[in-house]
């Protein structure tokens, strides 16, 4: 029996603006990533986020990334890493305070968008936001790109780290993500995610956009939940999942 978790990004609504299908994913998921409030959320949408994950009894961590609400945190911005270091820092202190008002604990750490993809490549961004968490959120896990260099500087400085896949994003041969901008980037074909994703889990590896089978961890796989097809798509994973002998379970399970 294989175990692995199974997160997703939510709480990406704004002021009457809502994105996603949180109510209904959250129970479907075993770890659930909060939006602070840069790139998507505000603290209704948090206060409300935590909320349906306790009732559902799905696992919290924090999404931070960049001040960038217009471009959904997907654009990079051009701060030093002290600046993104205090950015992050500010926005998992905020989800720290919804946490603690509901009598809750925070699972783990997850970067957003362009964010998560520059400190992936970028050693000296990835130790400046690794040194903050690792006073702001010892206890916390650091979810990243499975053999980035966020997961290399979170080791360094003692967090809890965690490999995380994606099952609808294209790789480069290096184990990065393909990049959204460039045709292929997103996998639109669930069965191929779905088959692609097992293959991870079960056997270490995925193919490559060049058609190279590379070495991959797969402690956590990521389900999109901002688009219009990811409630079935995640029933769909989860039943492939039973069929292949893949427990899910929260991220604190895989990685203790």
């Amino acid at each position: 029996m294989y175990q692995v978790d199974l997160n997703s990004d939510l709480g990406e609504s704004f002021g009457s603006y809502t994105i996603g299908n949180d109510a209904s994913i959250i129970p479907l998921v075993s770890s659930v990533n909060i939006a602070c409030g840069f790139h998507a959320g505000d603290p209704d949408i948090m206060d409300k986020t935590v909320s349906l994950a306790i009732q559902a009894g799905t696992a919290i961590g924090a999404h931070p990334g960049y001040p960038d609400l217009q471009g959904f945190g997907r654009r990079l911005l051009q701060m030093t890493p002290q600046e993104a270091r205090n950015a992050v820092v500010y926005q998992v202190g905020a989800l720290q305070a919804f946490l603690r008002i509901h009598d809750t604990a925070l699972q783990h750490i997850k970067l957003h968008g362009a964010l998560y993809n520059q400190a992936a490549v970028s050693y000296p961004l990835a130790l400046a936001i690794c040194e903050g968490l690792a006073k702001a959120a010892p206890d916390a896990i650091l979810l990243g790109l499975a053999g980035s260099q966020m997961l290399r500087a979170a080791q360094e400085v003692g967090l809890h780290t965690a490999s995380e896949v994606f099952a609808d994003r294209a790789y480069q041969s290096d184990g990065t993500l393909v990049p959204r901008t460039q045709p292929g980037a997103v996998l639109h074909d669930p069965q191929e995610a779905i088959a692609r994703t097992i293959r991870m889990v079960q056997e270490g590896v995925v193919e490559s956009v060049d058609k190279k089978t590379i070495p991959i961890q797969a402690d956590s796989i990521c389900v999109h939940g901002d688009n219009a097809s990811a409630l079935a798509f995640v029933k769909s994973i989860r039943s492939a999942f039973a069929e292949n002998q893949i427990q899910v379970v929260p991220l604190k399970w895989v990685c203790p």
